[in-house]
């Protein structure tokens, strides 16, 4: 692999983990009904609360090393879910609120968010000072002049 791909590859998996940290932060507040539990009171509750929609589901990315073929380099970075994707807020006032008063708050942690933001940001700076270096030492390369 080159030095330009692996460097892309870095660029990309940031750009992605400031996308995804970004959603996250911005849909922290999207919350829903629970999920029903089962039973047949869990299924009643679950067919008056589809008319809302559900709480946002949290993303986070995964980032390994490329180390497939006879020259490995670079990362590929993958978005999941996260798990479990809600936990359970008190919010009476919510339409779809249960009985206990609860819905479906994201499990987004907004610390983890501004640290993935700041990761990111570093790991772009990074690698575009690799493609910078790179750029600067193959045009000295190229300007020979005697």
């Amino acid at each position: 692999m080159s030095i330009l791909s692996i460097a892309t590859s870095g660029l990309s998996a940031a750009s992605l983990r400031v996308n995804v940290a970004a959603s996250n932060i911005a849909n922290v507040g999207t919350t829903g009904p629970l999920p029903a539990s089962g039973g047949s009171a869990g299924a009643g509750s679950a067919s008056t609360n589809s008319a809302y929609p559900a709480a946002y589901v949290p993303l986070r990315v995964d980032q390994v090393d490329q180390s497939s073929g006879s020259t490995p380099g670079g990362t590929i970075a993958t978005v999941s879910t996260v798990s479990p994707s809600y936990t359970a807020q008190s919010d009476p006032s919510a339409p779809f609120a249960n009985q206990d008063g609860l819905v479906a708050a994201p499990n987004v942690d907004l610390a983890s968010e501004f640290v993935q933001m700041a990761t990111a940001k570093y790991s772009f700076i990074a690698n575009a000072k690799v493609i910078q270096a790179y750029s600067e030492t193959t045009e000295s390369l190229l300007d020979i002049k005697a």
